[in-house]
């Protein structure tokens, strides 16, 4: 408390100024009176001071309390946020070893397999990918010369321009190399078409190199025919070296004309060049008397160098029928499928070997799933226009 600033004496001094007060009762009176208030003060002092302490107490420690209140709140708040954190953590966590324990044969992820399921998940050209444009297809060698790889692009051709025009112009667009490939085009050749007599001219310069050696006179040859089957009508080639009829070649002689067949009943496996992760669907040079015994060989490797079975055993065929260019396969009831990039290959090594033998439709009866890749498998499937599509710009 604040000290007093009256000193006694004047203290006394204001006392006597003050007026006087009589009092008119009993002496006896006051007495009990003044008895009555001590006892009832005693009664009443301590539940008061504890009263009074109880306030005191109550508003020091209020604010105390409410901030070990907030405090409290705060700290449920940051554990139901952490705990939902380390939920949220070990979900993902969680996730990530399923995918991680789901991978398939290829080595893809599911979640990486979920992103690479798409449209773009095929290798082949369809219909629906054409346009106004025309097809064209190019049989480029291995990086080995072994086999021949079929290459197809879409090109617009105008009123002016026929197919070999345009095939002839796109040859120097072709990316051998980069998809893996030999680097083969554009050839050392004069090429020409002679429409009256169904007929392509090949005429190489004296300092040709297509004679020398066996693979090299062999994919000369054969790419020549193939490339002209795939892309026209023609049924003749005729071989001229700098005008002069006829090409020397070291293991076949000369030849001055080659007869044109059309391409099919192949059936279709797997290449995947060394060093890449591209894969390829590749005829073999053999053919086959029905579509069952080209099925039964895609089970197994080839004799051609590189090339591997594509008809994987998700693929296990109870029944095979065929009406009216549609070919029905009824897939085996504990046959095991998942929807990956093997499968969609050996779906569409199916596709482009029935197409070899005039099929138009595909339908698949009795698959574990209802979708491989872009591909619905509850309906009828089209065959591809042709094999291993590569835009060029």
């Amino acid at each position: 408390m604040k000290k007093s600033e009256w000193s006694d004496k004047q203290l006394e001094e204001l006392l006597r100024q003050m007026p006087k007060i009589h009092d008119h009762r009993n002496p006896r009176d006051i007495y009990q009176n003044l008895s009555i208030k001590k006892r009832k003060r005693s009664a009443w002092i301590i539940p008061g001071i504890a009263t009074a302490a109880a306030l005191l107490l109550f508003f020091l420690l209020v604010p105390t309390m409410f901030d070990r209140t907030e405090y409290s709140l705060d700290r449920a708040v940051q554990e139901k946020v952490s705990k939902e954190e380390q939920k949220s953590l070990s979900q993902e966590d969680s996730s990530t070893l399923k995918e991680d324990s789901t991978k398939n044969e290829t080595g893809i992820s599911g979640a990486e397999q979920k992103m690479l399921m798409t449209s773009s998940d095929k290798t082949a050209l369809y219909d629906d990918e054409l346009g106004n444009g025309t097809v064209l297809t190019y049989w480029i060698p291995d990086s080995q010369a072994q086999i021949l790889v079929p290459v197809s692009t879409v090109v617009q051709l105008d009123q002016n321009k026929n197919w070999l025009t345009a095939f002839i112009e796109t040859m120097g667009l072709l990316k051998e190399e980069e998809w893996g490939l030999s680097d083969y085009y554009p050839l050392n050749a004069t090429l020409t078409l002679d429409t009256t007599n169904n007929t392509v001219m090949v005429d190489v310069p004296n300092d040709h190199k297509y004679g020398e050696g066996s693979a090299s006179e062999t994919n000369f040859i054969d790419s020549l025919k193939k490339n002209i089957s795939s892309n026209s009508q023609v049924n003749k080639i005729m071989l001229t070296t700098n005008g002069q009829p006829g090409i020397e070649f070291g293991n076949f002689g000369e030849i001055k004309e080659i007869q044109v067949e059309s391409e099919g009943k192949h059936a279709y496996f797997f290449y995947t060049p060394d060093g890449t992760e591209t894969t390829y669907l590749v005829p073999t040079t053999d053919s086959y008397q029905n579509i069952n015994a080209a099925f039964e060989a895609m089970k197994t490797d080839p004799i051609e160098m590189g090339l591997t079975a594509s008809l994987v055993p998700s693929f296990s065929f109870k029944d095979i029928e065929i009406k009216e260019n549609k070919l029905i396969i009824t897939i085996d009831e504990n046959a095991v499928m998942e929807n990956n990039i093997e499968n969609v290959y050996s779906l569409e090594a199916i596709l482009l070997t029935a197409k070899g033998f005039g099929i138009d439709t595909v339908r698949l009866l009795n698959a574990p799933i209802n979708s491989l890749g872009p591909f619905d498998l509850t309906k009828d499937i089209k065959v591809p226009l042709a094999p291993n599509y590569r835009p060029i710009q």
